[in-house]
């Protein structure tokens, strides 16, 4: 015997609502997820991670002194060197091991330096306003107008070339444009609603500032301080080809300077360390615009 059974709409509207919600994604996963989607910023990120394994334990690994003499001065790559020999026969190959960490060291710690006094200046300026701003401004301008590298030649050769003194010198003036970055993004979030109410209740500056506005200014402060890195790296390249770097210190910057008169006759001298300081640039930059579109919420809608 057959039985027609009757679905009850009621019913079914009720399982429906009674069904488990699906979980949003975690922000970090789906910020994550996002940035492993963006092809060219996982190629950059490979990239760099394959740099930094490479300056790290790559050292050790090829077991050859950076600086003694190894073999014929100016001698092509393969004969007898993978990279060739400099103008005095030391191993290319083994110079852009350990001279990337030097590098990298000096762009990383200066970029550090950098962003910590971009923010703070700009955080100040943005959150207090009035004469406060006008006098920070003031001193960002002076630090804007000037030439950067001329600035910062002048800061080396007052103190004498170190690796001290350059991280010094590229930390102290590249802040300017972190600090308007920052600034227009305090004065951004510091007139929403909740940061108002926040200070209604009686928060002060301090927690106002760094626990309330800080968190959500970071996103375009983390995207430009990749960019800032990159910058830093070749700044410190640049100090070190005009003679300003650390001559006790292999570098990259330093391989191209002292190798640059002989760039006609034996071109891997100056164009190996030269690749490796454009594919760690490349690769910073891919990584930072990758970050920008994981932290863009145009992308994120989207995604």
């Amino acid at each position: 015997m057959n039985q027609n059974v009757i679905a009850d709409p009621a019913m079914s509207q009720i399982d429906i609502a009674q069904a488990p919600a699906a979980k949003p994604d975690h922000p970090m996963r789906e910020t994550l997820g996002i940035f492993l989607r963006n092809k060219s910023a996982a190629f950059g990120l490979i990239l760099l991670a394959i740099i930094l394994v490479g300056t790290i334990f790559g050292p050790s690994l090829y077991g050859v002194d950076p600086y003694e003499m190894v073999w014929v001065p100016l001698s092509p790559p393969g004969d007898g060197t993978p990279l060739g020999t400099d103008y005095i026969g030391r191993d290319i190959l083994a110079g852009i091991l350990i001279g990337g960490r030097v590098t990298l060291i000096v762009g990383a710690v200066s970029a550090v330096m950098t962003i910590a006094i971009g923010v703070a200046v700009g955080a100040f300026a943005g959150y207090f306003g009035g004469r406060v701003d006008k006098a920070l401004m003031k001193f960002t301008e002076f630090f804007q107008v000037l030439p950067s590298l001329l600035l910062a030649m002048v800061l080396v050769t007052i103190f004498a070339p170190s690796l001290y003194t350059i991280i010094f010198a590229i930390g102290v003036v590249g802040w300017a444009q972190i600090a308007r970055l920052t600034r227009a993004e305090f004065m951004r979030i510091g007139n929403l609603e909740y940061v108002k109410a926040a200070r209604t209740a009686g928060a002060r500056d301090g927690y106002l500032m760094f626990r309330v506005i800080l968190p959500g200014s970071l996103p375009p402060i983390i995207v430009a301080s990749a960019l800032i890195t990159g910058a830093s790296i070749l700044f410190e390249a640049g100090l070190s080809f005009l003679g300003l770097g650390d001559p006790n210190q292999l570098s990259w910057g330093l391989i191209i300077g002292q190798n640059q008169n002989y760039l006609l006759d034996a071109w891997w001298t100056v164009t190996c360390p030269g690749v490796a300081i454009f594919l760690t640039v490349l690769a910073i930059s891919l990584i930072g615009d990758g970050i920008n579109d994981a932290l863009n919420p145009r992308t994120r809608k989207r995604g």
